[in-house]
């Protein structure tokens, strides 16, 4: 979920300057190029060029739509910033249609190759076909027990809408990997949490890291548990993923996010993230101990509303309070009980009481 955007003029510098038009790019090294694509609800993704030999490995897409087409177009252009030159490979980040929404598009017209790591692949290719289908069963189980009514259980629709079909094929990468662009290398961090395998690059040389949706300079990705893996414990993973790439990427570097401007200060980045999330970890602890609460009723405690204005925000939403509360199930600090309905309600466990006595 989004945060309040931190003060341009703090501990954050954007170097870059005024943000391309779409259609348009800045340079913002050597050969990489700063693209905008808009999203339909009124946003942007960052479309990252780099140039490769005669053409250009584009990182992330955007949406699936009439819009991005004509954007995508007069990027590609001869008169336009890519000169003209093909598409030599696109890389996915990872598996959201805001990213790879265009990829399909952009392979087949440039008969060019998807890379992507393996489970981001294989989940958007399950992701597109079942979209138009009605919603499983198991599914609406799912935010029946997070405290879905009715009207918003029948308002629900599978995901995997906004992207063009993808290739059958692709070449997988993984944590770790170099992969050769032009003249640098660039090396892939995994990081988890906000999806299953997102891929980062980072090329030494440069100083340049593109960070995806894993690191974001003036909002917070969502994390989220999700149908598919009720279990899960993705804010543990993304807490780990964040002390990773402070461990494995220096603080100078150049940051290319997917969503708003380059920036330098990643560590004070990471260490803002961090602490937003261990901060809204507190409240809900401080929540539980005056009630029993089900996934729906933290809303106001983590986001400072109860209600939103789609379904589509209320489920990224349900999937992060999940996420929050999971995280103090897994750590013994909160107890999980279902009530006859089958909808799960969370208490604060003794440990968790002493933690929050003690904190």
């Amino acid at each position: 979920m989004q945060e309040r955007a931190v003060s341009r003029a703090g501990t954050l510098r954007f170097p870059c300057g005024e943000a391309p038009a779409p259609g348009e790019a800045r340079e913002v090294a050597p050969g990489v190029l700063w693209q905008r694509v808009p999203l339909p609800n009124g946003q942007f993704i960052n479309a990252w060029a780099l140039r490769d030999g005669e053409g250009w490995t584009v990182v992330d897409t955007g949406m699936w739509n009439e819009r991005a087409i004509e954007v995508w177009r007069q990027l590609l252009a001869v008169d336009g910033p890519l000169g003209g030159r093909p598409v030599t490979r696109v890389i996915g980040t990872h598996l959201h249609a805001d990213h790879v929404g265009m990829a399909g598009w952009l392979c087949e017209a440039f008969d060019c190759g998807l890379w992507m790591t393996r489970s981001e692949y294989h989940q958007a290719r399950q992701l597109q076909q079942r979209s138009g289908r009605p919603m499983p069963g198991p599914d609406l189980a799912f935010y029946a027990r997070a405290g879905w009514d009715d009207e918003a259980l029948r308002a629900l629709r599978p995901m995997g809408m906004n992207m063009s079909p993808l290739p059958a094929r692709c070449r997988h990468i993984g944590d770790g990997e170099r992969i050769r662009i032009g003249r640098d290398d660039w090396q892939v961090l995994v990081g988890n949490g906000h999806s299953p395998e997102h891929a980062c690059l980072y090329c030494a040389e440069r100083g340049l890291f593109i960070s995806g949706d894993q690191v974001l300079p003036l909002i917070s990705s969502n994390v989220s548990v999700w149908p598919s893996g009720p279990d899960a414990n993705p804010m543990q993973d993304w807490l780990a993923s964040i002390g990773k790439i402070g461990r494995c990427i220096p603080d100078d570097v150049l940051v290319l996010p997917a969503h708003n401007d380059p920036f330098r200060g990643l560590h004070a980045r990471l260490e803002q993230l961090a602490r937003k999330r261990h901060r809204a970890l507190d409240q809900l602890r401080d929540a539980l101990s005056q009630t029993d609460m089900r996934a729906v009723d933290a809303f106001g405690t983590l986001f400072g509303r109860k209600d939103f204005d789609n379904v589509f925000v209320q489920r990224l939403a349900t999937g992060e309070a999940l996420a929050y509360l999971g995280y103090l199930v897994r750590n013994g600090e909160v107890v999980l009980r279902t009530d006859v309905r089958g909808v799960c309600w969370y208490r604060l466990s003794h440990q968790g009481a002493s933690r929050r006595r003690d904190a």
